[in-house]
């Protein structure tokens, strides 16, 4: 697995307050990972650091195999980190033109990058016309065009429709597929389930979890339950081993699993004891609820 980017104990003061808190995290080649947390988090402070927009007041970070200095690594990295910037009476395709030679690279990639983000159309519309929406779009484009090896973004969906937003994770998510590591800062719990497969929750700039998505607590997941005889469920649940907590939720039983159980298993197990099960339903916790598992006991 090759190392995109590497954070060691990052920290950045702006006066009396701490806005990235002895960060350490590691980004692997290939995969899509959220920085996740509140407004005030210590999100885009950390983008802007690792991007040489913000001084750090300690710690490291270095990208790629920390060879190269950070001026010629971010030659290999697309990023948004604000509002979508471009020339409103020049068209999607003269704007990009424009990027290409302040980057210094070919202009033969404009219509792929503009086919990836739906916008091949509207190619030759000036950039006043477009949506919200399509502006964020064309800014992804516009940060694909030197081929990055990972693309950044800070709140791609922020201020986006229900329609736009399913647009933009679209593209993530198709981007992605096509190889390219993505970084997204969010306070979306919902954006960072949908498209990310790695998260670091961070809270006042600390990180209060880095990993995967699907690990994020040593979840089983749990049933939701119903039988004939309710009673005689509730008692066999409180006393069955396999089950950590049960709580009663409208006409079910929700039993968390603290240990690997099919739901077939689980019914054969019953049928034998003779309990009738007329509703049994294994579900995994959503991130919402891992999240809050996490940040419960902080202040």
């Amino acid at each position: 697995m090759n190392t995109i980017l590497t954070l060691n104990n990052l920290t950045k003061k702006f006066g009396p307050l701490t806005a990235v808190d002895d960060l350490s995290f590691s980004i692997e080649k290939g995969n899509v990972y959220g920085i996740l947390g509140p407004n005030g988090s210590g999100k885009s402070t950390t983008l802007g650091i690792v991007l040489n927009v913000v001084n750090k007041s300690s710690g490291n970070f270095h990208w790629f195999d920390g060879s190269d200095s950070t001026h010629n690594a971010l030659k290999k990295v697309g990023a948004i980190i604000e509002r979508p910037n471009f020339y409103p009476y020049m068209t999607a395709v003269q704007n990009l033109a424009l990027v290409c030679k302040i980057k210094g690279v070919s202009e033969d990639k404009i219509e792929e990058k503009l086919e990836i983000v739906g916008l091949k159309e509207r190619q030759h519309s000036k950039f006043r016309t477009f949506s919200l929406g399509m502006k964020q779009r064309l800014a992804i484009a516009s940060a694909l065009l030197n081929d990055p090896e990972i693309l950044i973004l800070d709140e791609p969906t922020n201020g986006l429709d229900p329609q736009g937003i399913h647009q933009i994770r679209e593209i993530i998510t198709k981007i992605a597929s096509e190889g390219t590591t993505i970084l997204l800062a969010s306070h979306l719990l919902d954006e960072v389930e949908k498209v990310c497969s790695h998260v670091v929750i961070l809270r006042k700039g600390k990180s209060l979890y880095t990993g995967r998505v699907d690990n994020m607590i040593a979840s089983h997941g749990f049933f939701v339950l119903q039988a004939e005889n309710m009673e005689a469920l509730e008692a066999e649940l409180k006393s069955n081993d396999a089950f950590n907590s049960i709580k009663k939720e409208g006409e079910s039983f929700v039993a968390y699993l603290k240990e690997p159980m099919s739901a077939s298993e689980f019914n054969k197990e019953m049928h034998t004891k003779g309990i009738s099960l007329s509703h049994l339903v294994k579900r995994k916790e959503s991130l919402e609820e891992q999240f809050l598992e996490i940040t419960k006991n902080l202040n």
